[in-house]
């Protein structure tokens, strides 16, 4: 556990993750998996990296409502940010099978509806032989996996990236210079702010507590349960009067009583990654707000016409309470009081190819 602690660089404030048996923490796959993670190689027609949908400067996520892939086709849910991605138990907006990020990360890869990076069985072999006869990638990957065969793997290549996602360590915002002891790191309004998320009336704490601000989370301390695993129904949409959400994405499992459950994300580095919630359809935090302050978003016209405060599905923790202005304002600046700024600007997570190299991809 403490060389995990040293590789990721975990402050006494953080917990340490959970590594899988099956593919242990080294530098060399941390670094093999920067240069995955950024290459434009990795899909089909190289016009598209991780990093396209997962930007630094937005805590790795994006700015768009929804992500677009590869060759162009939308993407039905929101890009998350992967601040402390490895302490979810569970991985993406709503999947209680996903558990863990070498699997997660073959869905973006090889997923081909819709097509993310679009690596598919009949074309596997020239994207591994782009990175076969790179100059540099054939001595990075026998240094990652020195015990295993020297042809590029799709397995080596998750591997490699889940290990890098996992260093993609957030823990130096003022919440967390305040969490380690330094009082002033929060203004008088932010931990007013933090007050009332934690608060009975606000509540947010109940689905967004913790040290990430989601009670999705686990650590060696702490491992979660299936039983445990949370997804909720916050009353978004209410289509039929019974709970129902649009058509194309109606949350955990398709069965009528999962209707809406998705899971809540971190809330790390969150005022830098508008717009919010699993379909992008919220454009800024006081939305946000505005949204549980009212228990449930009510859409007057259109094809996604309903009231989510009566939705029969809502969670009963979504509950409308009063909120002046001057305690919306002391939220706000408490959730950007979680926003980090070395996370967002540290080298060691940044693009580590030099301009015009083949891996910056093809520009469409």
């Amino acid at each position: 556990e403490e060389e995990v602690r040293r590789l990721l660089r975990l402050t006494d404030h953080l917990p340490t993750q959970i590594i899988p048996e099956g593919n242990p923490l080294s530098s060399a796959k941390i670094e093999l998996g920067r240069h995955l993670f950024y290459d434009h190689r990795l899909s089909v027609n190289q016009r598209q990296a991780c990093s396209s949908c997962h930007q630094q400067e937005f805590g790795f996520a994006d700015n768009r409502v929804l992500p677009r892939g590869t060759t162009g086709e939308t993407i039905q849910r929101n890009s998350q940010g992967l601040s402390n991605v490895a302490f979810y138990p569970t991985l993406t907006w709503s999947h209680n099978d996903l558990l863990d990020l070498e699997h997660q990360l073959l869905i973006p890869l090889t997923g081909d509806d819709p097509i993310e990076l679009g690596l598919t069985p009949e074309n596997e072999s020239e994207i591994l032989e782009r990175l076969q006869t790179d100059s540099e990638y054939p001595a990075w990957f026998t240094q990652a996996f020195p015990e295993e065969t020297s042809t590029i793997t799709v397995g080596q290549i998750t591997r490699a990236l889940a290990s890098f996602t996992r260093f993609l360590v957030s823990g130096d915002s003022p919440f967390d210079r305040f969490q380690r002891g330094d009082t002033t790191a929060l203004t008088a309004q932010q931990q007013e702010g933090m007050r009332l998320f934690n608060g009975q009336r606000f509540g947010c704490a109940q689905c967004h507590g913790g040290i990430n601000q989601t009670i999705s989370h686990q650590d060696t301390r702490a491992p979660m349960v299936r039983e445990d695993f949370p997804f909720f129904n916050i009353g978004l949409y209410n289509l039929d009067g019974e709970g129902s959400y649009l058509a194309k994405d109606q949350g955990l499992t398709g069965e009528p009583g999962d209707r809406g459950l998705f899971r809540p994300p971190s809330l790390r580095n969150v005022a830098v990654s508008p717009p919010y919630m699993h379909d992008g359809s919220l454009p800024n935090l006081r939305a946000v707000l505005r949204h549980y302050r009212n228990g449930g978003t009510v859409i007057n016209e259109g094809p996604n016409a309903g009231d989510g405060r009566q939705s029969p599905l809502k969670s009963e923790l979504i509950r409308p309470f009063r909120a002046n202005q001057q305690e919306t304002d002391a939220v706000i600046a408490f959730l950007e009081g979680l926003t980090d700024p070395t996370f967002l600007s540290d080298p060691a997570f940044a693009n580590p190819w030099p301009e015009n190299h083949p891996a910056q991809g093809i520009q469409r």
